[in-house]
């Protein structure tokens, strides 16, 4: 997916974000009651559709600490960017944020971008190299994740990236603090976490 921003430095340049091709999606309902096991295991499905921290899940999998890889942080323009709907929860003006999520050792794990005001990022996001869940936890934020959709496509971006064959996992979420919406997040998931977790299906 191709979107055009506007760099710190107010250029215009084309910037690409890793949206799956979607093969088949989710919504609310699926959200709620799961899948079939046969499209997808329960233990994968605790991990795409739980609540819970990623970046602890993938420590408490990997016994290693959970990294980032910072790919991108953009303002972006008024388009859009070619996000979810839910992109509009989020008040203009906008950051794009991508990042690698990895083990300490440099195993990638997942690919997330995630979209913010531009006036929480230095509030929320002090230390950019930190995994956003590290960096909400030391400030005591309390959140609420609010799973929109997920999602089950290709990218051979992310092929290339995670070294895996697709299609590959996904899903895109509202961080909600104080009844408001703080960030949208898209998550894609390595198949390598079959290492872990067991078959996908």
């Amino acid at each position: 997916m191709t979107a055009i921003l506007n760099s710190n430095n107010n250029t215009t340049l084309t910037q690409q974000w890793h949206a799956l091709d979607i093969i088949w999606k989710g919504g609310q309902e699926q959200v709620k009651q799961g899948l079939p096991h046969h499209q997808l295991s329960p233990v994968w499905q605790i991990l795409l559709l739980g609540d819970g921290s990623l970046t602890r899940h993938f420590q408490l999998l990997t016994t290693e600490n959970t990294e980032i890889d910072l790919i991108d942080m953009s303002l972006i323009d008024r388009n859009g960017d070619g996000a979810p709907a839910q992109i509009e929860n989020v008040l203009e003006p906008r950051f794009r944020r991508q990042v690698w999520l990895r083990t300490a050792s440099g195993q990638r794990l997942a690919y997330a971008t995630s979209w913010w005001n531009a006036n929480h990022i230095d509030k929320y996001l002090q230390n950019r190299s930190l995994p956003i869940w590290e960096s909400l936890s030391q400030l005591n934020t309390e959140l609420y994740r609010d799973i929109q959709e997920i999602y089950h496509g290709n990218s051979s971006a992310l092929e290339e990236a995670f070294g895996e064959k697709g299609p590959f996992w996904g899903r895109h979420y509202l961080f909600w603090h104080n009844r408001k919406p703080l960030t949208l997040i898209y998550e894609v998931f390595s198949p390598y976490l079959r290492k872990y977790l067991g078959p996908i299906s």
